[in-house]
């Protein structure tokens, strides 16, 4: 059994200090205020004193980091994996941007085989399929060889259980609405992106099923006041959860502020988008076919569009809170239990609950990660932090408190 003792605990329904979580068999066991909890001899003891243990970090769009293009080689799916929990992700959609769709075939052949053995790193939860039945209007960073229209056929085999989770794709195409009633029907997550949907298009789509916003604002025509839009639809109907890129890039900072009031944090759900740069220094990289110049904070292709971009999880949480001043608790709400219950896993992640999965997150008081456990396993340390490990000894003992 692993115990983490003495952490504030963001649920996030509710905050407990000085808690103790136990943790058996890949799922948490129990969750209580370190005095009221016993902690069996031969537990391996975390003291977690002035920490925060958060729910593991969910991100729903991710093309790639640490030199590795997920779209150019699906191969390197489980090395990305393997170093995302220094971030805080314990679970996460491998984004397959447009391309032939040979190559999401490939993708879906190898989440299906399985990460190696011995792997220790973030779960691959599904695909999110970004494309290729977008607009070529927005088509972004996104090759336009390979743009095409809606088909039913095509996405015939894309479901959860094949490891497709979620599609992006521009809602007011020819058989657009056939494709989004056939994936929800089989669970498959849809999303309006790279569109130049009209208001009346785009809440259409939502009837038949769009229920997610693939980076509000980017790759949409401009917010109107008389013509509200895809955006203005996608904003106003609270059966849609909006993803947001809050890096201060993609979204200025005062829009992020506006539309947390907006939604609040059931309905936000941060994303990274990240690409091949992420965790690297600035240099040119891939993204699909393109070539991505990274300075600074900026990913872009060569004519100035933004291709993705460096933004960590836990930067993107320390962003929220830093723009618009929530709570912690509604800020990881917005990369957990929001994304959990969009993908329809939230009966077990999400949350720090018994009989969630063990997948957590150890933070400092600002927000930086410390540990990640993932299915009950320690998958990241910083070994900086000074985080002490230690086996209770015999007889049925109680955590003191810090």
């Amino acid at each position: 059994m692993l115990a983490i003792a003495n952490a504030t605990i963001i649920t996030p329904v509710r905050t407990i200090q000085r808690g103790t979580t136990l943790v058996r068999f890949g799922q948490i066991e129990a969750v209580a205020v370190a005095t009221s909890v016993k902690i069996p001899s031969g537990s391996n003891v975390l003291d977690a004193s002035g920490l925060l243990l958060a729910p593991g970090f969910i991100d729903l769009q991710f093309n790639g980091a640490f030199g590795h293009d997920l779209t150019h080689s699906p191969q390197s799916l489980w090395r990305v994996a393997s170093q995302l929990p220094r971030h805080g992700v314990t679970s996460f959609l491998p984004t397959i941007i447009t391309s032939p769709l040979s190559t999401v075939r490939l993708a879906q052949e190898i989440w299906h085989q399985g990460p190696p053995e011995g792997f220790n790193g973030s779960r691959a939860i599904g695909l999110h399929v970004e494309g290729p039945f977008l607009n070529p209007a927005k088509r972004g960073a996104h090759n336009p060889k390979y743009l095409r229209p809606p088909s039913v056929e095509e996405v015939a085999h894309w479901s959860p259980e094949s490891g497709v989770r979620l599609v992006t794709l521009a809602p007011e195409l020819l058989g657009a609405m056939d494709v989004i009633g056939a994936l929800t029907k089989r669970g498959v997550v849809v999303s309006a992106g790279h569109s130049m949907a009209t208001y009346e298009q785009a809440r259409t789509s939502v009837m038949a099923g769009i229920s997610y916003a693939t980076h509000l604002f980017n790759a949409m025509p401009e917010l109107h006041h008389r013509k509200p839009g895809l955006i203005g639809a996608l904003l106003s109907d609270e059966r849609v959860t909006i993803g947001l890129i809050a890096d201060g890039v993609h979204v200025h900072p005062s829009l992020v502020k506006l539309i947390w009031h907006m939604t609040g944090s059931n309905r936000l759900n941060l994303v990274t988008d990240g690409m091949a740069a992420l965790g690297m220094p600035p240099g040119d990289y891939g993204l699909g076919d393109y070539k991505v110049t990274v300075t600074g904070e900026k990913a872009t292709l060569s004519n100035g569009t933004l291709a993705g971009s460096i933004l960590s999880m836990d930067q993107a949480l320390r962003n929220l809170l830093n723009y618009t001043g929530c709570s912690q608790a509604e800020a990881v709400r917005t990369i957990t239990t929001t994304p959990a219950t969009l993908l329809g896993i939230a009966n077990r992640k999400g949350q720090i609950a018994p009989g969630f999965d063990a997948d957590l997150v150890l933070l400092t008081p600002d927000f930086r990660v410390v540990a990640t456990v993932i299915d009950g396993q320690i998958a990241y340390q910083d070994v900086s932090a000074g985080l002490r490990l230690r086996r209770m000894g015999t007889g049925e003992l109680q955590m003191p408190e810090a």
